[in-house]
């Protein structure tokens, strides 16, 4: 029997959600498929056949006990978006001025976002659709708080368009969101493509990879654990 679809003027979780969490449920979600389908006491972004579909834009942790829960009986796509573009614009004091972030996220940063359900990327009901996208992050300026960002506060975030899309089963094959160039025996710095700006993204992936079994410490380099890829990967 297939979910039934919540029915009411408004559907649950649309008055909280953030416009690119609707924009990228309906532009990623396949044709044909249902939204905000109530199951097991969940709310369920999209489902499509036999599959549940949700799209995760911060905090992967808050939804571990749900997709604990979920994968038990049912086939799950969690969506990570990572943007690979990102205009900020800011209102505020310098009248709304748009500029293009030098920052570029992508596989890496994706895996690093998986750091609170590593246990479960072996589950043969789960599938992980990483998303490149280009966004538009909207700040106000708020003076006394987000003191790092000297008052700047992102207020909300949009789609402009999904860059690219690709689909994972199995914790091993996240070893392609690590560098081509990686030595048999390496450190986080060297995950981080030898950037140390990257190095706390690096940390995070690499722990997923040690507490999934697809990396193992194999030694020390300074002050720093070394690893290798396991035998079974």
């Amino acid at each position: 029997m297939k979910p039934a679809a919540v029915a009411c003027g408004v559907a649950i979780g649309d008055l909280n959600e953030s416009p690119l969490h609707a924009s990228l449920k309906r532009s990623l979600a396949p044709l044909g498929s249902r939204f905000e389908v109530r199951l097991a006491g969940y709310v369920i972004d999209a489902v499509h056949d036999d599959i549940l579909i949700e799209v995760q834009t911060r905090q992967v942790g808050k939804l571990r006990p749900k997709l604990t829960n979920l994968l038990a009986a049912h086939r799950v796509r969690l969506v990570i978006p990572v943007a690979s573009e990102r205009w900020i614009v800011r209102r505020g004091s310098d009248g709304g001025k748009r500029r293009r972030s030098p920052k570029r996220a992508g596989m890496l940063d994706a895996l690093a976002e998986l750091v609170a359900i590593p246990h479960l990327l072996d589950h043969p009901n789960l599938e992980v659709e990483v998303a490149l996208i280009a966004e538009e992050e909207t700040r106000e300026h708020r003076p006394g708080v987000a003191w790092r960002r000297r008052g700047w506060v992102t207020v909300e975030r949009r789609l402009l368009r999904v860059v690219s899309r690709q689909l994972l089963q199995g914790a091993r094959a996240w070893i392609a969101a690590l560098p081509h160039d990686l030595p048999e025996r390496f450190t986080t710095l060297d995950v981080a493509g030898g950037r140390p700006s990257r190095r706390t993204t690096a940390q995070r992936a690499s722990y997923v990879l040690r507490e999934a079994g697809v990396i193992v410490p194999c030694g020390r380099s300074g002050r720093s654990t070394t690893y290798t890829l396991s035998r079974l990967s």
